[in-house]
Order: C-alpha cells, then structure tokens, then sequence
C-alpha cells in the first residue's frame, strides 16, 4: 500500500522554516488582516488608543499590559510578534514577522528600527515565483536598539545588549555587548 504525500499549505510552510511561497491567498489573508489592526492603531487619537490599539494587541501572539507601541507602527502579520512587559517600540518601527519576533521585558527599540525575518531565495527565477524562507528574531530583557537599526532574519540579540543607532545586525549579539555599524560588529 502507498501512503499519500502530505501536503503542507505555504503557511506551514512558513511557520515551520521551510521555504515557502509568499503569493499566496491563505498569506494574502492573513496580512489584510494585519493591515486592519496596523491601521485602527496608527489612526486612533493618541488618547484613544492608549499604549497599543485594541485591535492590534489581538492580533499579537502575546503582548504584555504595560507593552507601549507608538503610532505608526507597521507589521505583516502579527500573529508571530510577542512583547514583554515594559517593552516600548518607538514611532516608525517595523517588524516583517514572517516567523516569531520576541521582544523581552524591559527592552526599548528607538524610532525606525526594522526587524525582518523573511529572506527572500537567492535564486532569481525562484526570487520571482515569490519564494521565502522565515527565520526567527529573539531579542533579550533590558535591551537597547537604537534608531534606524535593522535587524535581519535569525538574530538573536542578548540581555542588556545595545545596538547603536542605524547599525545593521546580521548575526547574534551576546549578552551585554555593544554593537554598532553596517554589518553590526561588537565594540571592544
């Protein structure tokens, strides 16, 4: 008897860092979605939305109560991004959460700072059919990014670390370091 192939949708895919196809309905769905909470939170009157829209504090995986995101904000799905407590996320930051995104407590991210965990496929025949795969970002408790920083996809920055402004992370930062510059390189 022959088994039958499973066949996993581009979201499981996705969700389990295999490549995957972004053009996707299921995917297309699921960022409108995101789209509509990112909107209702950088629209509402500052008095109205408090630390975070009520519409986009749902559509995180986990957001602490006291977790403050400042408008605009943009995000792709949401879903994957998870904020601990006293976590604060200045205007302009943008998080491309095609795998989890975990922001420790007590961790400050300055204006503009972009995390971004997709890679796109090297291959550019692939490249246009839309292929991706998602690496996770962890970023640690008490850590300082500041603005203009980029994080990309599978870092894992460290407690109490601090990333310079505008510097751009390509590869884990330990605990308690300091890093700066494009590519991101510890000061010593």
């Amino acid at each position: 008897m022959t088994e039958m192939a499973v066949t996993q949708s581009e979201r499981e895919k996705m969700a389990a860092g295999a490549w995957y196809c972004c053009v996707d309905p299921e995917l297309d769905q699921l960022r409108n979605h995101a789209r509509k909470a990112v909107h209702q939170h950088n629209s509402m009157l500052p008095d109205a939305r408090g630390s975070m829209a009520p519409a986009l504090s749902a559509l995180f995986a986990g957001v602490a109560e006291d977790a403050f995101v400042e408008a605009p904000f943009h995000c792709a799905y949401g879903m994957n991004i998870t904020l601990g407590a006293r976590v604060y996320l200045n205007a302009g930051c943008t998080i491309l959460d095609t795998a989890p995104v975990v922001i420790g407590s007590d961790t400050m991210l300055g204006p503009s700072v972009q995390i971004y965990c997709a890679e796109h496929h090297k291959d550019p025949a692939l490249r246009r059919k839309g292929l991706e795969i998602a690496r996770p970002v962890t970023i640690g408790e008490n850590v300082w990014i500041g603005g203009g920083a980029i994080i990309l996809a599978g870092v894992t920055i460290g407690d109490g670390a601090i990333v310079g402004a505008g510097a751009v992370v390509t590869r884990d930062v330990p605990a308690g370091a300091t890093v700066v510059g494009s590519p991101a390189r510890v000061l010593r």
